[in-house]
């Protein structure tokens, strides 16, 4: 089964960055406006004005060096897991993040790979400090 996998080193403590990757709080700031968590601690990611809805389960949270989610929805993206660990490199973070156990490398799956790409960049940026918003605002058009 295919993975997505990137590195990136960030200039922030590693506590700063969990905060960043296990909240829905954490989500909005950086991945898409529209989280909101449900009932059982199910966190659900909108998109396109909810055209395509995320919902994700906490699978590991080991503060602050794991945070793991289960995703539960979507045609492709059932079944997948994201994780987000935490080394630190003197004064900086090294984030290695995967979305692993995809059901095969499609058109789909190399979107989602350059979009977790950009996304990595924007959880990085946010985490210095310097708050570019969600790639995905609420609304935003498909």
């Amino acid at each position: 089964m295919p993975d997505i996998r990137h590195l990136i080193h960030i200039a922030a403590p590693a506590e700063a960055i969990f905060e960043l990757v296990s909240t829905p709080d954490g989500f909005a700031k950086w991945w898409a406006e529209d989280v909101e968590l449900g009932p059982g601690g199910l966190v659900r990611v909108g998109f396109f004005d909810r055209q395509t809805v995320y919902a994700l389960r906490t699978e590991t949270m080991l503060r602050p060096i794991r945070a793991g989610w289960r995703c539960e929805s979507g045609q492709q993206w059932s079944g997948t897991h994201l994780v987000f660990m935490h080394e630190r490199k003197g004064a900086q973070t090294l984030l290695h993040f995967s979305h692993t156990n995809w059901r095969e490398e499609s058109d789909y799956f190399t979107l989602c790979n350059t979009t977790w790409g950009e996304l990595m960049y924007r959880l990085k940026a946010t985490a210095e400090g310097k708050g570019p918003g969600p790639l995905f605002p609420k609304g935003s058009p498909a």
